[in-house]
């Protein structure tokens, strides 16, 4: 079965004064359409990273591609020329990014920004353009739409910013949404109608989407499938109840005892809230052992002196630990 996005072996290095260091180092997966697959980690591990490689959007310099193919649709993004990327950019593979007031022009208005991007990639006019853009709106619920059309991303909250992203990213019915952490520096009301609406208009679309964040409860709310990601690298893979019920890396463990509880104070349940020691390694300091070992509570000799392969501990659950049985 060919799936409609096909990562393999990705390989992303940053040069420094001191070298190159790998961001991305060997990560595989697959998509298929109408899936949610999460990839959750501590900031620093290479989510966002991955997700701009498969636009072709990576910084170079001081980024570049070290090996590894991306297929989408059966065809390596990465043997593609700039022009054939434009074409698929926004039309087939959009993205929300982190930060919509920095990711949206200043210096043009909302309205100007959309009807831009389906000139750009569909075969409408400007009025036809004008009456998209007015449906878009309408859909990621902005009130008054012609109104908020004429507005510049300032005048606009940032609930409201993240919206026209959406609005912009699916305009033109993409086969594959990249969400990078879309509901940053947002009050958790809003969080939960952007995540409910992106749900909701992936159902209406049939879009597929990579869902990146480090909050476990938006995985767990919203994704299928889980990669957890740490040092570049990935470190556990499984479905979503599966990797909840049965970690099988002590980081995912980790990250699961993070999340805080709604037990009562004076209850017998009630722990404290964990959190994992240390921080995640410099790209520079990561040695030929597990990434992971300087801060895992089971790591052994043999975790610092080599690098566990990704195996598979359960069904359809994969995770790279010398040390899954004792968890």
């Amino acid at each position: 079965m060919q799936h409609l996005l096909e990562v393999q072996d990705l390989r992303i290095k940053f040069n420094s004064r001191g070298g190159s260091f790998p961001a991305v180092d060997g990560l595989s997966y697959q998509l298929n359409a109408g899936e949610t697959l999460g990839i959750v980690g501590e900031s620093g591990c290479g989510k966002s990273i991955s997700a701009l490689a498969v636009l072709r959007l990576i910084p170079d310099p001081p980024g570049f591609y070290d090996g590894g193919t991306i297929h989408f649709q059966g065809e390596n993004l990465l043997e593609l020329s700039e022009l054939q990327m434009q074409q698929i950019r926004g039309k087939q593979i959009s993205m929300i990014f982190q930060e919509p007031m920095t990711s949206l022009n200043p210096v043009l208005t909302i309205g100007r920004q959309l009807t831009e991007t389906l000139l750009l990639h569909e075969s409408v006019t400007k009025k036809e353009a004008y009456g998209r853009t007015i449906e878009m709106l309408r859909l990621v619920q902005i009130p008054e739409p012609k109104r908020r059309f004429d507005e510049y991303p300032h005048q606009l909250s940032g609930g409201m910013r993240q919206r026209v992203m959406i609005a912009m990213a699916l305009s033109c019915n993409p086969k594959v949404l990249l969400a990078d952490e879309p509901t940053t520096a947002l009050d958790v009301t809003i969080q939960a109608q952007i995540l409910d609406l992106v749900s909701e208009l992936q159902t209406k679309l049939g879009t597929a989407v990579i869902l990146i964040t480090h909050d476990m409860g938006v995985i767990a709310e919203n994704t299928d499938r889980v990669i957890v990601m740490y040092a570049g690298k990935k470190v556990e893979e499984a479905e979503v109840n599966s990797l909840f019920a049965s970690p099988q890396h002590p980081y995912t463990e980790g990250l699961l005892a993070s999340i805080p509880t709604l037990d009562e104070p004076d209850s017998e349940n009630r722990r404290e809230l964990n959190e994992i020691k240390g921080i995640v390694p410099s790209l520079a300091d990561v040695g030929s052992g597990c990434a992971f070992a300087p801060r895992c509570r089971l790591s052994s000799d043999h975790c610092f002196s080599e690098a566990p392969a990704l195996e598979q501990k359960q069904s359809n659950h994969w995770a790279a630990c010398w040390h899954s049985n004792q968890l």
